[in-house]
């Protein structure tokens, strides 16, 4: 199932709370984006759910199970970190069939196939690895785990493009063919917007929104054009993200598009857009 839950979790570093009373249900089989500014909590989320710290308040559970100091169900979650923690004297293929201690279910012959798509050397040292083969070090292990839960933070650190679109093809496939959760972490939104399935955005510690990301799209449009009718548009909306240049402004309005909205903006002879997820991210975490 790997339904993860956490009630009423807070993370305090003496007055300061890097999370605040977090009540999150993150379901089984499905990709989720953690989207948050720096310094909103994501990390420490993370390393609460992964016992690398241990929460002020609250609880987290796995399938019911506190995840607190319980190595059988840490054994079911992978967390690939920006930090490299693996021993830098092992070699890749070391590093693998270490790997394979703790998670029995790693898939050798998979992480072997993947070194050669990425052109990764197998006989490199960890320490010898630049900042993208690092990322591609770090994400093959955690597509060969099969962990239940992957955990993803930050995996296209230094990588370069075809890398990272490569990066994405193989996440797809491997989440297609072993239906599990995945967590990315990331601040390339819209990079990764159409592999995200649910969005979490967290906000100065506290979660804000929790939604489908099509629901999310769907539930907001852009308003743009001359400054005085666009404010005339939004009279009385919920709206966001506001950008001005001169006589010409540009609006997100956080609701969905009614048919007597648009002929409404038609009769102001404003134009109507559809929102990137960035954008929307933007809009909801400057508000």
């Amino acid at each position: 199932m790997s339904t993860i839950v956490f009630h009423g979790v807070s993370k305090a570093y003496g007055s300061t709370r890097a999370l605040d009373n977090v009540n999150l249900t993150i379901e089984p089989g499905k990709i989720y984006g953690l989207l948050g500014r720096n310094g909103a909590g994501k990390t420490t989320l993370l390393n609460l759910l992964t016992n690398r710290l241990f929460p002020t308040d609250g609880e987290i559970r796995l399938d019911g199970q506190p995840v607190l100091e319980n190595d059988a169900v840490l054994g079911r979650m992978f967390y690939m970190m920006e930090e490299n923690l693996y021993p830098p004297r092992f070699t890749v293929k070391e590093t693998f069939n270490w790997s394979k201690i703790f998670y029995p279910g790693f898939d050798m012959p998979y992480a072997l196939e993947l070194t050669k798509k990425f052109g990764l050397n197998v006989n490199k040292r960890v320490k010898e690895l630049s900042t993208g083969y690092s990322s591609i070090f770090k994400a093959i292990i955690a597509l060969a785990s099969n962990a239940e839960v992957v955990i993803y933070d930050e995996p296209v650190l230094g990588l370069d493009a075809n890398h990272r679109e490569l990066f994405y093809r193989e996440l797809i496939a491997n989440y297609s063919t072993n239906p599990k959760t995945v967590i990315i972490s990331t601040h390339l939104i819209e990079e990764v917007a159409d592999v995200l399935e649910e969005a979490i955005i967290i906000k100065e510690g506290q979660i804000i929104l929790k939604q489908p990301v099509e629901d999310l799209l769907a539930r907001a449009y852009t308003v743009s054009g001359e400054a005085s009718k666009v404010d005339s548009f939004a009279e009385g909306k919920k709206c966001a993200g506001v950008q001005t240049m001169g006589k010409f402004k540009s609006v997100t309005v956080l609701e969905e598009l009614q048919n007597k909205d648009a002929s409404l903006a038609r009769e102001l002879s404003l134009d109507i857009g559809k929102v990137e997820l960035q954008k929307l991210f933007i809009s909801l975490t400057n508000a």
